[in-house]
């Protein structure tokens, strides 16, 4: 019995789908939904992004988004953070931030959950970088570790034992100075 494999899924065929909750990433035809998350992700992911925006927002340097899903190629990612320069956010005809992001983040932030495979963020961060991406971030909470991607290069790693490492940021975020001792400190009550 010969069996014939179906067609891949298209992109447009993934945006015509109802949303997931938590968030599905299209990437290479696939559906992959992410993991609920938990304390640490969420603290992490809200209060970095305060930080971001803190610094870029008010002289629009760029802005910070949490679970945006962004339009990669033909990939649909939605990455914990995404942060855009101002000249790359996309605008409505009313002056307004569109709802849709057709582009790559310009930086991408990841935060591994309890359970997520590293393979598959990395997989997300490779596609982001593919299509426009400055550098991602993949930071585990557990291991108190922030993986640096940026393309064309190899990726650097920064654990806690480390806690006076500036991480490196865009060159957009100004100088920021901020070490992963900083970083994890975002979890503190």
């Amino acid at each position: 019995m010969v069996q014939t494999q179906s067609k891949p899924m298209t992109l447009e065929a993934f945006l015509a789908l109802p949303e997931t909750e938590p968030a599905s990433d299209f990437i290479n035809g696939q559906i992959i939904q992410k993991p609920m998350p938990q304390g640490k992700h969420s603290c992490l992911r809200g209060n970095f992004v305060n930080v971001i925006n803190n610094i870029v927002e008010s002289n629009k340097t760029a802005c910070a988004f949490p679970e945006l899903q962004c339009i990669c190629g033909t990939n649909a990612i939605v990455p914990d953070i995404s942060v855009f320069t101002w000249e790359h956010l996309p605008i409505d005809d009313d002056e307004e931030i569109a709802n849709v992001f057709e582009t790559a983040p310009d930086w991408m932030i990841e935060i591994l959950s309890p359970g997520q495979r590293y393979a598959k963020v990395i997989r997300k961060i490779q596609c982001c970088l593919q299509h426009g991406t400055d550098m991602g971030w993949l930071i585990d909470p557990n291991d108190r570790a922030v993986l640096i991607h940026r393309p064309q290069k190899a990726v650097q790693v920064i654990l806690i034992d480390e806690p006076d490492i500036v991480l490196p940021m865009p060159d957009f975020m100004g100088g920021l100075s901020y070490t992963i001792k900083d970083l994890f400190n975002l979890l503190k009550a």
